[in-house]
C-alpha cells in the first residue's frame, strides 16, 4: 500500500470519526436522561412508580418517533441539497418540514386524551402503573409542538454537516433536562409529574436554542424578508413521499417497541421495571451507534448530491469498521459491568433480580444491531425511503412470527427478549442484503 493511499484512509477514518464523535458525545444524553430518570424514580418505595414512568414515557416515545421523519428525512434532502451547493433548497425543505411539524402537533394535542386512553388500554398494567403513567403523560404531552420543530431543525443542522452545532443543542438540552430532573424530582418531591415538567420545559430551551443555531447556519444573503417570502409547500411532493415511507417504518419500530413493554407489564409491576432498566442499556448503545449513522447520512447525503458513488462507498466502509468496534466495546461492557450498573439503578430488590435475570439479551444485543443503524444511516442519507419501509415491515412481522413461536418453549419475558434480538438481526441482514444486491447493479451514485 502506498503512502499516498494510507493518508487518504487515514483521512476517511479522521474525517468519519470527527463528524461521528459530536454526535455520540451528545447522543449519551439522551440515554443518560433515562437513566437518570429510571434512578431518581426507581429509588422511590415501590416499582410501580418505575413501571408507570416506563409505560407514560414508552406512549410519548411512541406519538413522537412514530414522527421521526420530520428529522431523517429533513437530514436526507437537505444533504443532497447540500451537496449539490443549493442553499436555497436547504432552507425551503427546513420550511416545509417545520410546517408538518406544526400540523401534527396541533394534532397531538387535540386527540390526546382518546389517545391516552386507547394506550392505555392496549398495554394493560396494574392500576398504580395505569394511573402513574397517566399523570407522566398528562404533562410531558405539552411539549408536542417543540419536541416536533426540534426534529425538522436538528434534521436541518446534520445535513449540513454541522454536527458540532448538533452536539451542543443536545448537550445543553439533555444536560438541563437532568438537572430540572434532579431538582423537581429529588429536591421538590414532585415525583412521576415532577420528571415529565423536567422534560416539557427542556423542550421548550432547545427550540430557542435550535432555532439560534439554524440562524447562524444560513449564508448571510439568505438572511433576510426577502428570501422567507420566497418559502412555500411548492415541491413538497418528495418530502411528502419520503416522510409516507420512513413513518410506516418508524411505526413498525415502535410498535414492536411498544409490545415489548406492554407484554412486560402484563408479565408483572417488577417485569416492566426490568426491562425498562434493561431497555436503557439498548438505548445507551444505540445513540452511540447512531453518531456513526449519522455520520453516514450526513456522507451519502453529500455523495448522493454529488454523484460520487466512491463517495458512498468509503462512508460505508468507514462507518461500518467505527460501528462493529464500538458495538464490540458495548458488549464486553455490558458482560463484566451490567449486574452493577442495575445495582446503581434502582435499589428494589425484586426489579435488580429480574434484570439480571435477562441481561444476557443485552449483551448480545449490540453486534446483531450495529449493521442495521449503519444502513439506516446510509438510505436516510440517501433518500431512498421505501427500502427503509420494506425492511422494516419485514422484521416487525419476523419479531412477532418469532415471539409467537419462541413462547411455545420459552418463559414469557425469555420469549420476548428472544424475539426483540431476531427482530434487530432481521433488520440488519435485510438492509445489508439489499444494499450489497443494489451496489453490484450499479443503482447508487
Amino acid at each position: 500500500m502506498t503512502v499516498t493511499a494510507i493518508l487518504r484512509q487515514w483521512e476517511g477514518h479522521r474525517r468519519t470519526f470527527m463528524l461521528a464523535l459530536p454526535m455520540i458525545l451528545s447522543n449519551v444524553t439522551i440515554p443518560l436522561l433515562g437513566l437518570i430518570d429510571t434512578a431518581v424514580i426507581g429509588h422511590l418505595s415501590d416499582a410501580y412508580y418505575l413501571g408507570g414512568v416506563a409505560v407514560g414515557a414508552m406512549i410519548i416515545t411512541f406519538l413522537f418517533w412514530i414522527l421521526g421523519f420530520l428529522r431523517m428525512a429533513t437530514t436526507g434532502l437537505v444533504a443532497q441539497a447540500y451537496g449539490a451547493g443549493d442553499a436555497l433548497a436547504q432552507l425551503r425543505v427546513l420550511f416545509q418540514a417545520g410546517c408538518m411539524a406544526l400540523l401534527l402537533a396541533a394534532v397531538l394535542l387535540a386527540f390526546q386524551a382518546p389517545l391516552l386512553a386507547l394506550a392505555l388500554q392496549m398495554v394493560g398494567g396494574s392500576a398504580e402503573v395505569q394511573h402513574y403513567a397517566s399523570v407522566y403523560f398528562s404533562v410531558r404531552i405539552w411539549s408536542a409542538p417543540a419536541a416536533l420543530l426540534n426534529l425538522a431543525l436538528l434534521g436541518f443542522l446534520l445535513g449540513r454537516q454541522s454536527p458540532r452545532s448538533a452536539m451542543w443543542l443536545l448537550l445543553c438540552t439533555n444536560g438541563l433536562n437532568i438537572a430540572l430532573d434532579l431538582l423537581f424530582v429529588v429536591g421538590f418531591g414532585w415525583g412521576v409529574a415532577g420528571a415529565a415538567a423536567a422534560s416539557v420545559i427542556a423542550d421548550y430551551g432547545a427550540l430557542v436554542l435550535a432555532l439560534v443555531l439554524v440562524w447562524h447556519q444560513l449564508p448571510p444573503e439568505l438572511r433576510n424578508k426577502a428570501t422567507f417570502a420566497r418559502l412555500d409547500l411548492n415541491g413538497s411532493g418528495r418530502l411528502l413521499a419520503l416522510n409516507r415511507d420512513i413513518f410506516i417504518r418508524t411505526l413498525c419500530l415502535q410498535l414492536c417497541m411498544a409490545f415489548v413493554t406492554a407484554q412486560g407489564a402484563r408479565l408483572g409491576d417488577a417485569v416492566v421495571a426490568a426491562n425498562s432498566v434493561l431497555m436503557n442499556f439498548t438505548l445507551l448503545m444505540a445513540y452511540a451507534l447512531d453518531g456513526f449513522a449519522y455520520a453516514a447520512e450526513a456522507e451519502v447525503g453529500r455523495a448522493s448530491g454529488a454523484r460520487e458513488r466512491e463517495g458512498i462507498r468509503n462512508a460505508v466502509v468507514l462507518g461500518g469498521f467505527w460501528s462493529a468496534l464500538t458495538a464490540g466495546a458495548f458488549t464486553l461492557t455490558f458482560a463484566l459491568a451490567g449486574e452493577g450498573i442495575i445495582a446503581l439503578l434502582t435499589d428494589i430488590e425484586s426489579v435488580r433480580v429480574t434484570a439480571a435475570e435477562y441481561l444476557p439479551w443485552v449483551v448480545i444485543y449490540p453486534m446483531l444491531a450495529f449493521t442495521c443503524f449503519l444502513f439506516d444511516g446510509v438510505y436516510i442519507g440517501a433518500a431512498r425511503g421505501q427500502e427503509m419501509r420494506n425492511s422494516m415491515v419485514l422484521s416487525a412481522l419476523g419479531f412477532f412470527a418469532l415471539w409467537w413461536a419462541a413462547r411455545m418453549s420459552l418463559p414469557g419475558n425469555h420469549a420476548l427478549w428472544f424475539a426483540f434480538c431476531g427482530f434487530i438481526a432481521l433488520r440488519s441482514l435485510t438492509l445489508a442484503g439489499h444494499f450489497g444486491w443494489s451496489w453490484r447493479r450499479g443503482q447508487w451514485g
